[in-house]
């Protein structure tokens, strides 16, 4: 029997069948439920749940407590903070049975969700967004976009490296990384992007 190209610690369960990719760590009391598709280097903390249909792209960071429900979707290097949440249906019911109304919840590439966040059902959190600890998603969140409470509100703007932009005009670069970026109608995206 060859030895599997990714880790699971004894005390957590994969189910089959499904998809881990090469490099990825599963620690303790996790549970990967069948027919979903884990990346390569990922990382899945203590106590995360992974249901059915989730994926979950190269590099994604999984801290303890999560639970990723049917529906949600990852792109590549995604981080999300301890115990943060996600939903799956907009008006649960014990007593109704409601798994053919499960919203997808995409959340694009490099994003980060802070602890203890909690993201409705159905809303798509942009490329390199920044959703502080605590946050409420309601609706969709811009790419770039540092956003706050309940209902979280955009309040300023993140490079990719995790640095808060200085944005007072149209161009901005990043004081840390350099990276270059223009605001245009209240979207943040590359300067070499920008047409």
């Amino acid at each position: 029997m060859s030895e599997k190209p990714y880790f699971v610690h004894e005390s957590s369960y994969v189910d089959e069948p499904c998809q881990v990719g090469e490099g990825t760590k599963i620690w303790h009391f996790s549970h990967v439920m069948r027919d979903s598709v884990i990346g390569r280097r990922c990382n899945i903390g203590q106590n995360v749940m992974i249901s059915s249909g989730v994926r979950l792209g190269d590099n994604c960071k999984i801290q303890n407590n999560v639970s990723l429900y049917t529906g949600v979707i990852l792109e590549d290097d995604v981080f999300c903070g301890p115990s943060m949440v996600f939903t799956n249906v907009v008006n649960p019911r014990s007593e109704v049975v409601r798994k053919d109304e499960y919203r997808r919840t995409l959340v694009r590439r490099g994003a980060s969700i802070g602890a203890n966040a909690t993201i409705l059902c159905g809303v798509t959190i942009g490329t390199y967004a920044f959703v502080a600890a605590g946050a409420v998603v309601t609706r969709n969140v811009p790419d770039f976009a540092l956003v706050v409470g309940n209902p979280a509100r955009t309040t300023g703007w993140m490079c990719r490296c995790g640095i808060k932009l200085d944005v007072a005009e149209e161009k901005v670069r990043c004081r840390t990384c350099g990276t270059a970026y223009i605001l245009h109608e209240g979207a943040l995206r590359f300067a070499d992007e920008a047409g």
